[in-house]
């Protein structure tokens, strides 16, 4: 069998990917469902970190917006991610897969604190690892975090999971005649505002030499055909 193009990797998620096809919350049949296409590429050897968002429970920017305090929001939304984190981490133990889960908010009673070796270690022990609470403080989004994590951890490429099969120059969900790119440079994503992360993580990552890839998580197989060199999304690099 083929060796996995890549052997280690930080998969992104956003918070609304758990939804499913609700409005709010956490959909069970979808963690299963992406437990699963992470278990497979596990089982592949494959060591993986995962960044989850917050936003299908909360939103910080949101209630910053109606008066309440913008850190106070943003410490809302980090422990929503955790919310996330121990969810996603119960259906991967359920499909098979060890994990560890680390906080960069303390929280003894249910994570470990963020440890930059201790991950590495996980990780070389072959155990997923989710990275929740964001990067533990305000003003900086879990696409952020995602990256920052990615590079501590020297992960191959970060793999951004969306409802879009890529990156287009208008949103495709909108407009018909939105073009998709396969292949794309930090710089542009920046100079034209592509919505693919937010600038301080596309920045993170240029200065970084860290590859984006950007996929449709939603359609079965996608991550394993990613991992095994397939030519699918769209990669983001120098």
């Amino acid at each position: 069998m083929m060796e996995p193009k890549y052997k280690r990797i930080l998969l992104k998620l956003s918070g609304e990917a758990l939804m499913g096809e609700q409005s709010f919350g956490i959909d069970a049949n979808t963690l299963k469902a992406f437990a699963e296409e992470i278990a497979e590429v596990h089982n592949l050897g494959v060591e993986i970190g995962i960044v989850i968002g917050g936003g299908n429970i909360f939103r910080g920017v949101q209630v910053a917006a109606k008066g309440i305090d913008r850190v106070a929001g943003d410490q809302m939304g980090m422990l929503a991610t955790v919310i996330n984190c121990i969810a996603f981490q119960n259906a991967l133990e359920t499909a098979g897969v060890d994990t560890r889960l680390q906080t960069a908010i303390e929280m003894n009673q249910i994570a470990e604190a963020f440890i930059r070796r201790r991950a590495i270690r996980h990780l070389q022990k072959k155990r997923a690892v989710l990275f929740g609470a964001g990067t533990g403080s305000p003003y900086f989004t879990t696409d952020t975090a995602g990256v920052l994590r990615a590079i501590e951890i020297e992960a191959d490429v970060i793999l951004k999971g969306t409802r879009v099969d890529g990156i287009y120059d208008k949103d495709p969900e909108k407009d018909s005649t939105a073009v998709k790119y396969n292949e794309v440079s930090y710089q542009e994503c920046i100079n034209n505002n592509l919505k693919v992360m937010d600038q301080t993580a596309i920045t993170l990552c240029k200065e970084n030499n860290l590859p984006i890839l950007v996929f449709n998580i939603n359609q079965k197989g996608n991550l394993l055909r990613l991992i095994m060199g397939e030519n699918l999304g769209t990669i983001v690099k120098n």
